[in-house]
C-alpha cells in the first residue's frame, strides 16, 4: 500500500467521480482507475459500488476512509512540524471563513507583512458552519474566521474583533439626516436582511427582539455586498457592521444608542492539532491587525455621511 493510493482514494472517495477525480488530480483516468484497483486488490474489499460508470463510495470504503483522513492529517501535521523544527517558516496556512469580506483586508495586510506565506482559502456558506468544524477535524484546514461560535468543545475560539453593528439608511429616507436612533423607533419599518439559516440574521432578530420591535423584511440575501447594494438603491434600512477603515459606503449609517448592537468575529482551530509557525503568527497578526480597528468611528463615520451629502 503506497502513500500516493491513499491520497488518490481520498479524492476519488470525496468526489464519487473518477473523471472528475482525474481532472482534480492532473492524471489520466485510466491510470487513477488503475490505481484504486491495485488498492482494492491489496485490501482484498471493494471500497466501492460501481454501476453504468458511476461509482459510490460503499461500506468498506466509508470504513477506510476515515482511517485514511486520519492518516494523511497526521503525515501533513509532521510534514509541517518538521518543517518548523528546520527554521523553515515559510509556508502555507489553510483556513475556511464564512465572513471573507471582512477578512480581506487583514489577509492584504498579512501578505504584504510577510509575501513568503502562502494562503488556500476556502469560503464556506454561512448555512453550512458545521463543515468548518469538520473540516478542523480532519485537518483540511488550520483555523477558521468565523462569525458566530461553532460551540464544539475540541475548538478553540479567540475573538479578535468586536464590531459595532450601525443602522444603515439609504438616501432620502426620513432618518437619513439623524446621527443615532434607538431600535423602538423602527417598528414596521422596511429592511434588507439575510436568509434565514444565516448567522447574522439570527443576531439581526436577536437585537430587535431586545428592542421589542417588530420589522418587515423586505427583501432576503446571501452576502453583505447583495445587502449594500440593495439599501443604495432604497428598498429599506439594514444592520451593518463599521469598523475605521472601512470603505465608505453609499448610504448614511446611524448609531444605535439602544440596545448595544455588535457583531463579534473570532479566530477558531483545533485544540489538539498541531499549528505551523506560520498559522501562529498569522493568529496574532489578526488579534493585533484588529484591535487598532476597535476604536470608535462615530466622528469618522459622521464625517463620511457629512461628505457623502456634499456630493449630492
Amino acid at each position: 500500500m503506497e502513500l500516493l493510493q491513499l491520497q488518490y482514494f481520498q479524492t476519488v472517495a470525496r468526489m464519487e467521480h473518477m473523471t472528475n477525480a482525474a481532472k482534480e488530480l492532473r492524471i489520466a483516468q485510466p491510470a487513477l482507475s488503475k490505481t484504486i484497483a491495485r488498492l482494492e486488490e491489496d485490501l482484498g474489499v471493494p471500497l466501492f459500488d460501481r454501476q453504468n460508470r458511476q461509482i459510490k463510495l460503499n461500506s468498506f470504503g466509508k470504513a477506510f476512509l476515515k482511517s485514511v483522513d486520519t492518516a494523511l492529517s497526521a503525515l501533513e501535521e509532521g510534514r509541517r512540524e518538521v518543517t518548523d523544527l528546520a527554521g523553515m517558516e515559510r509556508g502555507s496556512i489553510r483556513l475556511a471563513t464564512t465572513a471573507l469580506n471582512r477578512l480581506s483586508k487583514a489577509l492584504g495586510a498579512f501578505r504584504t507583512a510577510y509575501p513568503e506565506v502562502n494562503f488556500r482559502v476556502v469560503q464556506i456558506p454561512p448555512n453550512a458552519m458545521l463543515d468548518m468544524a469538520l473540516m478542523l477535524e480532519n485537518g483540511e484546514v488550520d483555523l477558521c474566521f468565523i462569525a458566530a461560535s461553532l460551540e464544539e468543545a475540541k475548538i478553540r475560539e479567540m475573538p479578535v474583533l468586536q464590531a459595532e453593528v450601525y443602522l444603515a439608511v439609504p438616501a432620502g429616507h426620513r432618518l437619513e439626516g439623524r446621527e443615532c436612533i434607538s431600535l423602538q423607533e423602527l417598528s414596521g419599518e422596511a429592511f434588507i436582511e439575510y436568509k434565514e439559516g444565516h448567522p447574522f440574521r439570527k443576531m439581526n432578530d436577536e437585537f430587535c427582539e431586545s428592542a421589542g420591535i417588530r420589522r418587515e423584511v423586505v427583501c432576503e440575501v446571501d452576502e453583505p455586498a447583495a445587502l449594500n447594494s440593495l439599501v443604495s438603491a432604497g428598498l429599506g434600512l439594514a444592520f451593518v457592521p463599521g469598523c475605521k477603515g472601512d470603505d465608505k459606503p453609499p448610504y448614511s449609517m446611524l448609531r444605535i444608542e439602544s440596545p448595544s448592537c455588535h457583531r463579534t468575529f473570532s479566530i477558531a482551530w483545533l485544540e489538539q492539532r498541531y499549528l505551523s509557525k506560520a498559522a501562529l503568527r498569522f493568529r496574532q497578526f489578526l488579534v493585533d491587525y484588529f484591535n487598532e480597528l476597535q476604536e470608535p468611528v462615530e466622528q469618522e463615520r459622521m464625517e463620511q455621511t457629512q461628505a457623502f451629502r456634499q456630493l449630492q
